[in-house]
């Protein structure tokens, strides 16, 4: 009798596949809680009345410790156990998402915002880690990452809904309570489907090495971030260079040590060392351009966030089904051509974005979406899939954090970057257009963002069309530098991959299942 796939050795069984589904679920959670907290921004602004230092404390901690959290986290998961990792840290989770909900102060949201983010840290690369450990066959774990990577559009795509319904109807500390139900299933579920994994030969946990790396990539992403936001002043230079510093300390002692926290000779491979920085190269086009679509969708075109959600949502729908037919096309054609010319397809997408105007410019920024969320999923799937793949599986949370890293600084890079040329370039055709007659507080709030614009919009009379048509046509030229910048790095990418990424066959199909010795 013919053996199934799934009694062949190495190859998944049901188990695997329902570990996967519980797998999904820290991702979706960590993409509906990015977006839900910029909803809920003004409703706890105006609870706890925090500075305005304090609100971008808010905004910005849990990302600030997700990035510096990671490295450490994967190598700790190698250590003591990818699963017990996992699951230590969805009930932090759980905890400090409760903590965070009923939070009486802006001090007590900022802290729980801080280990929010630490315990977010833990779950990103124990999901794919232990992908790598119960999908070892290649076919089998691309299908299974892609699947995975699906849970980040699910999440961005029902994050505007979902905020925007529960602050429709409770408290802004609601958005928060959705990380509890779903921790609490990830707690019974994971014992029972995940298996647990470790790196068997690995010693103690270096305590410099990890102060050393959560170190230098806090000050790299406040640093960035910063600079997007203020400027390049000396506080913000200071940290990037403490940063730079630190990061050949850390990169010299992992050099010398005889058993080093994080491994550099994973960077020797080419697959893993190319997709690791397309990876963030590409995060960094998509940041400068996909940080302006939902305030272009609410400032310039008059939506509220519900239904800016609304109009966004085919568009990632349609993402979703073309990653899901990602494993099928990589059966038939080398990923190397799938990721470059995916990325060929994002540039197209990009350009799509330059055009945004007029009457038509909500069905063509949806349009561009649409091709560059279809452009990017063959990087992001498959270069996460080589990144994982291309590390020893004692290795694989440090490769999973690696990756995981490169993301958050091509995030923080592609904000301070491009974002910074779109801010100048909003600002220079603002003080172009703007009306004569205001006041000095008014022409600067107005000339400063799109949101101090429309604010001091509300409070003018007669002046207050001009400076709207302004605010709104600066804004547009601003999303349209950015999306052709976007556009130059997809195609350098593009050309990275296909001149470095090491040539990888079309994975074939699914060998077809061995007869069983005859009784």
């Amino acid at each position: 009798m013919p053996k199934t796939t799934s009694e062949m050795p190495g190859y998944a069984t049901r188990r695997e596949w329902c570990g996967l589904a519980v797998l999904m679920l820290p991702t979706i959670l960590l993409a509906v809680d990015m977006t839900v907290l910029h909803l809920a921004a003004p409703h706890l602004s105006a609870d706890l009345k925090p500075t305005s230092a304090q609100l971008l404390w808010i905004l910005d901690i849990y990302g600030f410790m997700i990035a510096g959290f990671l490295v450490t986290m994967g190598t700790l998961g190698d250590r003591i156990g990818r699963r017990r990792l996992l699951l230590a840290g969805a009930l932090a989770f759980g905890i400090a998402s409760a903590l965070a909900a009923f939070s009486t102060s802006a001090e007590m949201l900022i802290v729980t915002r801080a280990l929010l983010g630490i315990a977010g840290a833990t779950l990103m690369p124990s999901t794919l880690s232990l992908l790598r450990q119960m999908f070892p066959v290649a076919q089998q774990r691309t299908v299974a990452i892609t699947i995975w990577m699906t849970g980040f559009m699910i999440g961005s795509a029902i994050g505007p809904l979902v905020g925007g319904l529960m602050l429709e109807f409770f408290w802004w500390g609601s958005a928060f309570l959705l990380g509890v139900p779903v921790m609490l299933v990830l707690l019974i579920a994971g014992p029972l489907l995940l298996p647990e994994s470790r790196d068997e030969q690995a010693g103690a946990l270096d305590v410099v090495s990890a102060l050393l790396s959560v170190t230098m990539v806090l000050a790299a992403v406040y640093g960035l971030k910063d600079v997007a936001r203020n400027g390049a002043g000396w506080l913000p230079v200071l940290a990037l260079a403490v940063a730079l510093l630190l990061g050949a300390v850390f990169v010299r002692r992992q050099l010398r040590l005889a058993e080093p926290m994080f491994d550099m000779d994973l960077f020797r491979d080419r697959a893993f060392s190319t997709s690791v920085a397309a990876m963030m190269l590409t995060i960094l086009a998509m940041s400068g351009a996909w940080l302006m679509i939902f305030q272009y969708l609410q400032g310039v075109a008059g939506l509220s966030p519900l239904r800016a959600g609304v109009v966004m949502l085919p568009s990632m729908l349609v993402q979703v089904v073309a990653s899901l037919l990602l494993p099928l096309l990589a059966r038939h054609v080398s990923r190397v051509r799938l990721i470059a010319g995916g990325l060929l397809v994002a540039a197209a997408g990009f350009l799509v974005l330059t055009q945004v105007a007029g009457d038509t410019a909500v069905a063509m920024l949806v349009a561009g979406t649409v091709v560059l969320g279809i452009g990017v999923m063959p990087m992001m799937a498959l270069g996460t899939d080589l990144v994982v793949s291309a590390a020893p599986p004692e290795k694989s949370g440090a490769a999973s954090a690696t990756s995981e890293t490169a993301i958050e600084l091509g995030m923080a890079l592609g904000i301070a970057v491009i974002g910074s040329v779109g801010a100048a370039v909003y600002r220079s055709r603002m003080t172009a257009q703007l009306p004569a007659g205001l006041t000095a507080p008014d022409a600067y709030a107005a000339t400063d963002t799109l949101g101090g614009a429309l604010a001091v919009v509300e409070g003018l009379g007669g002046a207050g069309p001009g400076v709207l048509a302004a605010a709104r046509d600066a804004f547009s030229a601003a999303l349209h530098v950015n999306a052709a910048i976007g556009a130059v790095i997809a195609l350098a990418t593009a050309m990275l991959v296909a001149r470095f990424l090491r040539a990888t066959p079309a994975a074939g199909p699914v060998p077809p299942p061995a007869d069983s010795p005859a009784d």
